[in-house]
């Protein structure tokens, strides 16, 4: 069998740049025979055919002269989002492959006081996620979280000693066969934390590689940021259609 680096194919096949090829294999949106090209340098059988997924667009939900709220789509990472706007001041992150809605401070004033807000405990965060299992008690998951970080990737566990305090609380929302669509308030922000979390309970986030469960037909993460509060204001990001698979509407 003859093989090639994957990003060399993929730019042979769709006659672009070597960089931008491996930029597209590491925001995880090619695939090949529906399985996720994950290593960029990683050889592939000459004969493959790629499959890319388009991404969709960025959306502003909502801006004055002291926020905005944007509606950010899975595949772009919070760095991609932030440089589409480097007058504004970034308020919170999403993993890369996570949507829904981030926030930008537009003057330094109002970043202080959200920081605060967040820092408190006081602003009020609500995501969406489909999940392994059939979900049908709301839960509680006090679990303390540890991240380490090498090589610019983080990963996170929990850890009773060395982890810092978490809790998020789920609610089931429907259920369909063996899977589930539940909703998750966090009354903290650990790196990965609804992720582990659920991991840790028996109802690992299908799409996830991390810490979840794959499907084949799954192409991220289905863990949606769908509702934010904060000083006042309140922000909805309306979940992508691929929540709507395996019949959990």
């Amino acid at each position: 069998m003859e093989t090639e680096k994957a990003y060399k194919l993929l730019a042979q096949q769709e006659g672009i740049s070597n960089s931008k090829a491996k930029d597209m294999i590491d925001k995880g949106i090619v695939r090949v025979a529906g399985r996720k090209v994950t290593i960029a340098r990683g050889e592939i059988d000459v004969r493959s055919n790629f499959a890319i997924k388009d991404i969709n667009d960025l959306r502003i939900i909502f801006q004055d002269d002291d926020i905005m709220a944007v509606d950010k789509p899975a595949f772009l990472t919070a760095d991609e989002v932030s440089r589409k706007f480097p007058n504004y001041l970034l308020l919170n992150r999403l993993d890369k492959e996570t949507s829904g809605v981030m926030l930008f401070a537009k003057n330094k004033e109002f970043q202080n006081k959200a920081i605060s807000e967040f820092k408190a405990n006081r602003v009020y965060k609500e995501y969406v996620a489909v999940v392994e299992g059939k979900f049908i008690d709301e839960t509680e998951i006090d679990k303390p979280i540890l991240t380490i970080k090498h090589s610019g990737k983080a990963r996170s566990t929990i850890d009773k000693k060395a982890g810092k305090h978490a809790k998020s609380t789920v609610y089931p929302m429907y259920v369909e066969g063996n899977k589930s669509k539940v909703k998750i308030v966090i009354d903290t922000g650990r790196t990965h934390q609804i992720r582990v979390h659920l991991n840790s309970i028996g109802f690992p986030i299908i799409g996830d590689a991390t810490y979840g469960k794959l499907s084949p037909n799954v192409q991220r993460v289905l863990l949606h940021s769908k509702a934010t509060e904060i000083l006042g204001y309140k922000f909805e990001a309306k979940e992508p259609r691929e929540f709507r698979i395996f019949g959990l509407e």
